[in-house]
C-alpha cells in the first residue's frame, strides 16, 4: 500500500475564505455555551468544516439527515484537500477533510488527529461521442501514458488493441486534471505510481508536476471540463460521474481483469486494509489485489485539533462523526462508498478519548 504523504505549502487566501465563513456563519448562530475559560463561545449549533470534494456529496446527505434529526446543521466547503488541511491547521473550521492522509510526523507537528470518515472510488471519464458509459477499456499502462503525453490521439494503436469491438475517432485527447491541491489527485497518483512505475515518472502528490493538460478546480471543475470538451479524458470520485450522467472507463486491475466501478470493487480494495496497524490511519488502497477488486479507490479521512477549545463544539462534533459511523451506513452505500465497519470506527473512537479541553476528554461527549 503507498504510505501517507504530507502536504506541503498553505493556500493562504483559502484560509481567509474558510475564515470569514467562519465569523459569518457564528455570527448568525446563538451564543450562550462556555468553553474552558469560562467565557461566552458559539452555540454548537453548526458544525464547521471544509476540505475534499472526494466525499463531498456523502457529507452533504449526512447534513441534511442529521440537521432533519436534531437542528444541528453541518457547514462543509468543498474546497480541496490542500485547503481543508490548512483550514484545520489555522484552527478557522472544527474540522479539515482531505483524502490525502497525513504522516505521523505531520499530525504531531500540527497537534492534529486523523481517522478514516469512508471510502469511496475514483474513476477516469471522457467525453466521446458514441461510446457510452462503461465501454472504453483502459490498462494502466495506457492511463499512464495518456497523462505522461505519450498517447495523444484516441484512435492510437494501443488504445485500439485493447478496445477492439469499438470506433475510436482520430481526436486528440485533452488531459484534465485538478488545479487546486487535491487529495482525488494523490489517490489518482498513488495509483498511477503503484500501477504503471515504469512509465508513471512523475511521482504521487496532491499537487504534481503535470506533463500535459490543463487544470480545473475541484471535482465538479474536473467534471465540467469534460463534459465541456469532445475527446477530454479526466478523474473524478464515482458520485459526481453518476450524478453529472458522465462517460467513465473500465480499467484492468491488479489481477489482470477489466472491470467496472461499483461499491462491491470499492469494498474488495478496503477489505484489504489494515487499519490498526497504519499510524493515523493512513493508507492508501490503490491496485489492490483481488478479481472483482477496483483500482483507483481510496479513504477520505477528517482532521481535528488534539487539544480543542470549546467543550460543547468538539463534543457536537465528535457527536456528529458517531452518529456518522452508526446510522450512516445506507446513505453512504446509496451514494457509492463504502461504510467504514465497526471494528474501525470503534478504534477511532479510542482515538477520540485522546483528545482534550485543558487536559480532559471531550469524548464521550456529556
Amino acid at each position: 500500500m503507498i504510505k501517507a504523504r504530507g502536504l506541503a505549502g498553505t493556500r493562504s487566501w483559502l484560509v481567509l475564505a474558510v475564515f470569514a465563513l467562519v465569523v459569518a456563519t457564528v455570527g448568525l448562530a446563538a451564543c450562550g455555551s462556555k468553553g474552558a475559560s469560562g467565557s461566552k463561545a458559539p452555540a454548537a449549533d453548526t458544525i464547521i468544516g471544509a476540505g475534499a470534494t472526494f466525499p463531498y456529496p456523502l457529507y452533504s446527505k449526512w447534513g441534511s439527515d442529521y440537521a432533519g434529526l436534531n437542528g444541528i446543521k453541518l457547514n462543509y466547503q468543498a474546497i480541496g484537500s490542500g485547503g481543508g488541511i490548512s483550514a484545520i491547521e489555522a484552527k478557522t473550521v472544527d474540522f479539515g477533510a482531505s483524502d490525502a492522509p497525513l504522516t505521523e510526523a505531520d499530525l504531531k507537528t500540527n497537534g492534529l488527529v486523523q481517522f478514516p470518515l469512508c471510502v469511496g472510488g475514483g474513476v477516469l471519464i471522457v467525453n466521446l461521442p458514441g461510446v457510452s458509459a462503461g465501454d472504453l477499456k483502459l490498462t494502466p499502462d495506457l492511463v499512464a501514458k495518456i497523462y505522461m503525453g505519450t498517447i495523444t490521439k484516441w484512435d492510437d494503436p494501443a488504445i485500439k488493441a485493447v478496445n477492439p469491438s469499438l470506433s475510436l475517432p482520430s481526436t486528440a485527447i485533452s488531459v484534465v486534471h485538478r488545479s487546486d491541491g487535491s487529495g482525488t489527485t494523490w489517490i489518482f497518483t498513488s495509483y498511477l505510481t503503484d500501477a504503471a512505475p515504469s512509465i508513471w515518472t512523475v511521482g504521487a502528490g496532491t499537487e504534481v508536476n503535470w506533463p500535459v493538460g490543463v487544470g480545473a478546480k475541484g471535482s465538479d471543475g474536473v467534471a465540467a471540463s469534460v463534459k465541456q470538451v469532445t475527446g477530454s479524458i479526466g478523474y473524478v470520485e464515482y458520485t459526481y460521474a453518476t450524478q453529472n450522467a458522465m462517460t467513465w472507463t473500465q480499467l484492468q486491475n491488479k489481477d489482470g481483469k477489466f472491470v467496472s466501478p461499483a461499491l462491491e470493487g470499492f469494498a474488495a480494495a478496503a477489505g484489504n486494509a489494515d487499519w490498526k496497524k497504519a499510524p493515523g490511519f493512513a493508507l492508501a488502497l490503490v491496485n489492490e489485489p483481488g478479481p472483482t477488486t477496483w483500482p483507483i479507490t481510496g479513504a477520505s479521512f477528517i482532521l481535528i485539533q488534539q487539544q480543542q477549545q470549546d467543550a460543547a463544539r468538539a463534543g457536537q462534533m465528535l457527536t456528529f462523526f458517531d452518529w456518522a459511523y452508526k446510522n450512516g451506513g445506507a446513505a453512504a452505500q446509496a451514494l457509492n462508498y463504502v461504510p467504514i465497519p465497526p471494528k474501525v470506527y470503534k478504534l477511532v473512537e479510542k482515538l477520540w478519548e485522546t483528545v482534550t479541553i485543558s487536559g480532559t476528554p471531550v469524548w464521550p461527549a456529556g
